[in-house]
């Protein structure tokens, strides 16, 4: 790019395109010496071995690393550079600066290009689809912000009927829990007094049955007198008065 024409014309404008293609490259350097020297100060410092002699091997180690990530870099880098100086700073065939001497006086071009009518026709609609789009932006904010308003409102009532219900479901268990407690209850108590009457039934039955047999047993013998009753008959109608 030295001696070129697109050199001249930016030496004309005062921009310098190696001066920034160099501050670059020097900034990258200073970014991958900070980043290094931070590396070797952790791992010093994790490892332990600062001022021994494994120390040396750190920094050798250290070393070997940053030279084979800053050769790969060097490369990336001039490329980089290149790319720049014939494609980003390159000046086009034919491109030449106005002189001073040059310039229209009335600005008449200018002029020529603001007052364009077809600009202005364009612009204007532009405006007014621009002025319709907020517009119609500001309706559907206030649609969305409606719509959440009712969602607010809409769950707000569904957790009040969520919690009627759940009340009543608690309710309606409580009262059927009553419910089969009280008939449980009753129940226990027909079965006591069904319990204690059939108990009667057969005390009674077990009675009428010792009752009758001493009858039998008297009547059977009373024509011949109790003396004439054998000593068994009279130990075993002895047993039954005592039982009962």
């Amino acid at each position: 790019m030295e001696g070129s024409e697109g050199e001249a014309v930016f030496d004309s404008l005062n921009l310098k395109p190696q001066l920034f293609v160099n501050e670059t490259l020097n900034t990258v350097d200073d970014l991958v010496d900070d980043a290094f020297n931070f590396y070797h100060q952790e791992a010093s410092a994790l490892l332990k071995i600062e001022g021994t002699d494994r120390s040396q091997d750190l920094t050798e180690g250290v070393t070997y690393i940053r030279n084979m990530i800053q050769s790969v870099l060097d490369k990336r880098l001039g490329m980089w550079e290149q790319y720049c100086l014939r494609h980003c700073f390159a000046v086009p065939e034919g491109f030449s600066l106005l002189k001073s001497n040059e310039l229209p006086d009335d600005g008449s071009t200018c002029q020529d290009a603001i007052c364009d009518p077809d600009l202005d026709a364009q612009l204007a609609l532009l405006r007014e689809k621009l002025t319709l789009a907020g517009k119609k932006s500001a309706e559907l904010n206030s649609e969305l912000q409606e719509l959440e308003r009712q969602s607010v409102v809409s769950n707000l009532s569904t957790g009040l009927v969520n919690k009627a219900l759940q009340f009543y479901e608690q309710n309606s268990v409580n009262d059927m829990f009553q419910e089969m407690t009280q008939t449980a209850s009753e129940l226990r108590e027909k079965m006591e007094k069904l319990k204690s009457r059939r108990w009667n039934d057969i005390e009674r039955a077990r009675m009428e049955r010792i009752y009758n047999a001493d009858r039998d047993t008297f009547l059977k013998h009373h024509d011949k007198g109790l003396s004439n009753l054998k000593l068994e008959d009279l130990q075993k109608f002895l047993v039954e008065l005592k039982k009962v």
